[in-house]
């Protein structure tokens, strides 16, 4: 079982930048690839961005190729999302995920652990 704490959301001006950081309970963390979605009210989990269990390989959703980046800190058990250049779309709770699936899932159901969520709001 991995328990998943994220943190780092709050309120910034569009054009501005947050860093989201998701801490890991389990020692094996290392074993899982990691993701990001969001979710506004009324809608479906959106996939964000996605991670290997080495940190090599990331992919992206189009609408923050270019201004998200993700890594991590096997070491640390921790998890960041770097968010630039933001927009008022860019307003959602993110969550931070785990997948013991061998790819960079990008579907919540292929998900198996999930944190609770923070809230980032972006004004314009």
């Amino acid at each position: 079982q991995v328990q998943l704490d994220e943190s780092g959301g709050g309120l910034v001006q569009a054009g501005g930048s947050l860093r989201l950081s998701c801490a890991a309970s389990d020692v094996t963390f290392s074993n899982y690839n990691m993701g990001w979605f969001r979710q506004t009210p009324g809608k479906e989990r959106e996939f964000v961005a996605a991670i290997s269990w080495s940190g090599r390989r990331t992919s992206y959703a189009d609408s923050v190729e270019g201004r998200f980046t993700t890594s991590r800190d096997n070491a640390n058990n921790m998890l960041y999302l770097q968010m630039n250049s933001l927009r008022p779309e860019d307003t959602a709770v993110y969550y931070c995920a785990a997948t013991s699936r061998q790819f960079l899932a990008t579907m919540a159901a292929e998900y198996d652990y999930w944190g609770q969520g923070t809230q980032v709001t972006v004004s314009s």
